[in-house]
């Protein structure tokens, strides 16, 4: 971070099952009345609820104390334009981490995990607690910090699209696609319903069963 430059801190956070259900069925009897009526416990959504905006506001309260303060839900990730100072907490899961890298251009992410119990994540190394420490660290420019590599996509039109993980290349329907795979000189005819094209960063996720899947397939043979 430059000299004079002051950090802004943007937190980035998502809408909990239960909000989504609410604003699906309008009002908490109804949508509780979908759960039960599937069979679903109706209870871990409020817990999963609770426990995850009782971190938000702590977090909210940790880093107002350390510069300019800023939420941002993830639906306004697309239009929101990020600053190079910007320092971006993601408080969440894995996916909206990797959501939210798409839109940045080298601004440092903190990954949070706001109920390890519940959830796992490669891209969620710090729990609550980490948050002052780790926000002091980065504002300091004293953090290490990983970069990754995204994989991008252009269309014939002049279309871009980045992806963290994995691109999927076929078409949108369950049909099958004609296409020639060239590499080194050499060029291979092919049908299928798409190709995946993933990042290091992905490789031990939708690759990673595709793979599993193929082994399976031919008895070990890759």
């Amino acid at each position: 971070m430059g000299a004079g430059q002051k950090p802004r801190l943007i937190l980035v956070s998502r809408k909990t099952r239960l909000q989504e259900l609410i604003e699906r069925f309008n009002t908490w009897p109804q949508a509780k009345f979908y759960l039960e009526h599937n069979h679903v416990d109706a209870v871990d959504y409020l817990r999963e609820h609770d426990v995850y905006m009782q971190q938000l506001l702590e977090a909210e309260r940790i880093l107002k104390r350390h510069a300019r303060f800023q939420p941002l839900e993830r639906s306004y990730l697309p239009d929101y334009r990020f600053s190079p100072e910007d320092i971006v907490v993601v408080v969440g899961q894995d996916g909206l981490v990797a959501n939210t890298l798409k839109y940045l251009q080298g601004q440092p992410v903190i990954g949070v995990n706001p109920d390890p119990k519940r959830w796992e994540g490669r891209l969620l190394p710090f729990v609550l607690v980490d948050l002052a420490h780790v926000v002091e660290r980065t504002c300091e420019g004293k953090s290490h910090g990983k970069s990754i590599t995204f994989a991008e996509a252009r269309t014939n039109d002049g279309q871009r699209l980045l992806g963290v993980n994995d691109l999927f290349i076929g078409p949108k329907s369950h049909t099958s696609a004609r296409y020639a795979l060239q590499w080194r000189g050499q060029q291979e005819e092919q049908s299928s319903s798409g190709i995946i094209v993933s990042t290091g960063f992905g490789s031990s996720g939708w690759f990673k069963s595709v793979l599993a899947g193929a082994i399976g397939v031919t008895g070990g043979v890759t």
